[in-house]
């Protein structure tokens, strides 16, 4: 079932939607945590898939492209209001959304070219991280229809033969530079967020990745966490208990918050370390 919060902040994203461009949002479609069972108001965004018609050239075009950028902002004011009154660094509850053409939906997922996307701060025009093979496995799969026909009916590819060795890329590339920088003297940050509260947010991604790499599955970060806790080794336990509290609002292990960011380093650095490489490597 969906959550109350989820579905009113997703139903009123549309309606801001509806309101900027009649007609344009065709489609939409709940993936990422939500979709895994995973959702937690204080703590996750929502990630969505638009589905829209064609976006023309000329004019007509760059008049809807300006649209959507400004329904990132409009459509998450209700968010951004509700994190300043409690005083938190991040906006949980945010909609982020990659906006693909319905003429693109059954074409295999790296060939298709995003409309445009929004996540956090950023609006990109053809362009969007979550038209990936995980994701559009998750869409296909357990993917929740807010507006439009059931995900399994719209004949999408998420190329499978892809999957593995696409994740193992992004360990490799994402994730690795990643881990070099919170090894560094100066570890990533973003706005509002100390990088103590990046590494605890990240350090459950790359087990989520490797468990994909190893057994072809797409698991939540809830369930990652349990994952990294049987299959690696002990001394990361403290690290992993302590990003589950984080996820959960909860107290976890004492450790010290200078540290975490570098603990984290070196653990997304075993993890890539231990992934099986590519049957075609």
């Amino acid at each position: 079932m969906t959550p109350p919060a989820l579905s009113r902040a997703v139903e009123h994203y549309l309606s801001v939607a509806d309101r900027l461009a009649p007609g344009l949002v065709t489609g939409c479609y709940v993936v990422g945590s939500a979709a895994l069972g995973d959702w937690r108001p204080d703590v996750s965004d929502i990630d969505v898939v638009a589905v829209v018609g064609a976006v023309v050239g000329g004019a007509a075009g760059e008049r809807e492209l300006r649209r959507l950028s400004l329904l990132h902002k409009l459509g998450n004011l209700r968010a951004a209001g509700r994190a300043l009154a409690r005083r938190q660094p991040h906006l949980p509850g945010t909609v982020n959304a990659v906006f693909v053409a319905a003429g693109d939906l059954g074409e295999p997922v790296t060939r298709i070219r995003p409309v445009a996307s929004h996540s956090g701060p950023s609006f990109r025009r053809g362009q969007g991280f979550d038209v990936n093979p995980v994701m559009w496995t998750v869409l296909r799969e357990r993917g929740i229809a807010v507006r439009g026909p059931a995900p399994a009916t719209l004949g999408l590819d998420p190329e499978p033969s892809l999957l593995r060795s696409w994740t193992l890329d992004q360990l490799r590339g994402h994730w690795a530079r990643y881990a070099a920088r919170a090894l560094s003297a100066r570890p990533p940050r973003r706005r509002l967020q100390s990088p103590y509260r990046l590494a605890l947010a990240y350090a459950l991604s790359p087990p989520r990745l490797h468990r994909t790499v190893v057994t072809g599955e797409v698991i939540s970060k809830e369930e990652a966490g349990a994952y990294a806790l049987d299959t690696f080794d002990t001394r990361w336990h403290p690290l992993l208990q302590l990003a589950l509290a984080h996820r959960r609002s909860v107290p976890g292990p004492a450790l010290d918050p200078s540290q975490v960011p570098r603990l984290t380093g070196e653990f997304i650095q075993e993890v890539i370390a231990t992934a099986p490489p590519d049957v075609r490597e």
